[in-house]
């Protein structure tokens, strides 16, 4: 199965449109949840206002839209970035099938919508390096990850990322590191100044992101365990295989998969420090998952890892669509 997405053909999105209707093959019998997050953004009171109530149908075609728009986004920027050594359409398929492994992932969230955002803003990351004007888009970084966290607050965590790539990418520059700045205050400032003159700047607690260890899960099923087992080893051969052909890249593309690298390690302890975050703000992570995980189905020249990887998966994917049948 993995073969036909290691082609290029235009075709391969056809394929994916119909993994990605097979892996979430559950919609048929239950509508994708919608999520409301308690105080974490703009982007739930706009779900709760125009998502809630909506029919099965719209609310599946939303979903699969969602997802399998974002793969081809993804697929694309690795591609535009050159990444990987061949281009194809295995990162596409990955985000497909890492989409349908837990539960949570497979509803309608903020932290899902927000997935496209995190990939806009590692795209501007990937173009810092030699880029002729870089205050201007350093400003533009700023100013879309401060927003992002308005939007949706766990996502105000990958201003340590952008920090990071910032000192990695680029040589030190005061200038440059105060133009950052100032697109991250920015919004803050003009949001205080209209609660301000309205007499509500109290109210500017409910737009910042509140910290809160806790755990997402009480409980966990042997299933969702031997899923979370699932994307360990499936990273670990991925990062195997990452390791062995990184040394092969030009250094900005070197850089390129040390700033994804650290989306990966800030991104997954989400569902754990933010207040409100449960299981399905995990997905915030799965773009740079999808990343690594990616090099263990394009690299191997036999088919044997990546179609167990696959096949491996979609029982797992199987088990959790027959439980959603159950219902």
């Amino acid at each position: 199965m993995v073969f036909l997405f290691r082609d290029k053909s235009i075709i391969n999105i056809f394929f994916l449109i119909v993994l990605s209707v097979v892996i979430h093959a559950h919609l048929l019998a239950l509508p994708p949840q919608v999520f409301i997050g308690e105080n974490d953004g703009v982007i739930s009171l706009l779900l709760r206002q125009y998502l809630l109530g909506q029919s099965s149908t719209v609310l599946v075609l939303i979903y699969q839209a969602i997802i399998v728009l974002q793969a081809i986004r993804l697929n694309m920027a690795m591609t535009d970035f050159r990444m990987f050594q061949s281009t194809n359409y295995t990162t596409a398929m990955t985000y497909v099938l890492l989409s349908g492994f837990i539960t949570q992932w497979c509803g309608i969230s903020a932290a899902l919508i927000s997935n496209s955002l995190v990939l806009w803003v590692f795209i501007k990351l990937s173009r810092l390096y030699n880029n002729p004007s870089p205050r201007t888009l350093l400003f533009n970084i700023g100013l879309l990850v401060a927003l992002m966290s308005i939007a949706y607050h766990p996502t105000a965590i990958l201003v340590l990322v952008v920090l990071f790539a910032l000192a990695v990418v680029r040589p030190f520059h005061i200038a440059e590191w105060l133009v950052l700045l100032m697109g991250i205050i920015i919004p803050f400032y003009f949001l205080a100044a209209y609660l301000f003159l309205n007499g509500s700047l109290p109210n500017i607690i409910t737009y910042l992101p509140i910290l809160k260890w806790h755990l997402p899960l009480v409980q966990i099923d042997e299933w969702l365990l031997a899923s979370f087992i699932y994307l360990f080893i499936a990273l670990i051969l991925g990062l195997f295989y990452w390791q062995k052909y990184n040394n092969r890249l030009v250094i900005q593309i070197r850089k390129n998969w040390s700033v994804m690298m650290v989306l990966l390690l800030i991104l997954m302890p989400v569902p754990f420090i933010f207040f409100g975050a449960g299981v399905e703000s995990a997905i915030l992570s799965l773009i740079p998952l999808t990343a690594f995980i990616t090099n263990a189905y394009g690299y191997p020249r036999r088919f044997f890892i990546p179609n167990l990887l696959f096949w491996l998966g979609v029982v797992l994917i199987v088990h959790n669509n027959w439980i959603f049948f159950k219902k």
